[in-house]
């Protein structure tokens, strides 16, 4: 792999999930339009985020990555080999490469088995026979997520929340990854550990050059985590920026609504008030999307073409290399950031 290769690379990525109806012969008679025509780079050792509200697609995004759902259309390149319809033979190697950390620590884990069989499993399964044997892998890998080695022999239930996504986060290292999709890691757990795995996570992409795609509702949390973040809604990508300049400067009216949502503490009791911008109305089927830009029924800025032509994904004037927006009427990057420029619904 060339350094211009990126590790992953996502195009026109689709996945519709086929709605069958009808009697006595059940026939497809809609589909669920989960994800539609996504296109995102992950490089070496980067982290990108993936926010949006619940039913946006995030998730799918993150199992069709994974190859844990056949895509409908598009294309996924892994270090530049073409995965998207790859059979189990050829996916094999790749396996190994590409991990997942999911988000219910209670229901990933297997109740029945111990810790030293949940996190040995992936290298029973690839045949892996590490120097010194498994447990002596698996009690390393404990100790690299903060977890006592001689937690080997205890069962699930005998952990807290944040200590099973401890025992996660050990399985998706067994068997070294180059990239890792992390689901919603931290939605499940408690405040109070929650930066504690996100530290972990942080500590473990810089030490062991990991790339990561981090799904998350949070956006604080992806600001803290991710180099880069793409927005999405109701299935596509309506903004990919650096973190910077995405939260510094959103062009996107649906990232600008997101960001006025997060709470900003200030020491400055003089700093004017941030004034929420509150969107009406409900996300869309994602059955029957809107016409045209799929944000334009929540929009105050939508006119007559945001209902006949959908905006593609692009660079538009004012923004940095690499900063991507789908909108025809985007923020003025000279107020964008300004918070009396915000408007309430």
């Amino acid at each position: 792999m060339s350094d211009t290769t990126p590790l992953l690379d996502v195009s026109g990525l689709t996945k519709h999930f086929p709605i069958k109806g009808g009697f006595p012969i059940r026939r497809t008679i809609g589909a669920v339009q989960a994800v539609d025509g996504l296109d995102f780079q992950v490089g070496q050792g980067e982290s990108l985020g993936l926010v949006g509200e619940s039913g946006c697609g995030k998730s799918t995004t993150g199992r069709l990555i994974t190859r844990l759902l056949e895509p409908t259309a598009g294309k996924i390149s892994y270090r530049g080999q073409d995965i998207t319809h790859a059979d189990r033979k050829k996916l094999a190697p790749v396996r190994s490469e590409i991990q997942m950390i999911f988000q219910d620590p209670y229901a990933s884990l297997n109740p029945r088995h111990t810790v030293g069989k949940i996190i040995s499993a992936p290298m029973e399964i690839n045949g892996i026979d590490p120097a010194g044997g498994r447990e002596k892998r698996v009690r390393e890998l404990l100790e690299t997520v903060g977890l006592n080695p001689e937690h080997y022999n205890r069962f699930p239930h005998e952990f807290s929340g944040g200590q099973r996504q401890r025992i996660g986060v050990a399985r998706a290292l067994a068997l070294e990854p180059k990239l890792i999709v992390a689901d919603e890691p931290v939605s499940a757990l408690d405040v109070s550990i929650q930066a504690q795995v996100v530290n972990l996570l942080q500590e473990l992409q810089r030490e062991l050059d990991i790339a990561f795609v981090f799904i998350a509702h949070d956006l604080a949390v992806v600001r803290h985590f991710s180099q880069r973040v793409a927005v999405m809604y109701l299935g596509r990508i309506v903004e990919i920026a650096d973190r910077a300049d995405l939260y510094g400067g959103p062009r996107h009216p649906y990232t600008k609504a997101l960001l006025s949502a997060v709470p900003e503490p200030s020491a400055d009791d003089a700093a004017p008030a941030v004034e929420r911008i509150r969107l009406t109305g409900d996300v869309p089927s994602p059955v029957n999307p809107p016409s045209g830009c799929r944000f334009r029924t929540r929009c105050w800025k939508a006119t007559e073409i945001c209902s006949t032509q959908a905006p593609p994904l692009v660079r538009i004037e004012g923004n940095r290399e690499g900063h991507l927006t789908a909108c025809h009427h985007p923020e003025e990057p000279a107020t964008a950031t300004v918070p009396a420029a915000r408007k309430a619904l």
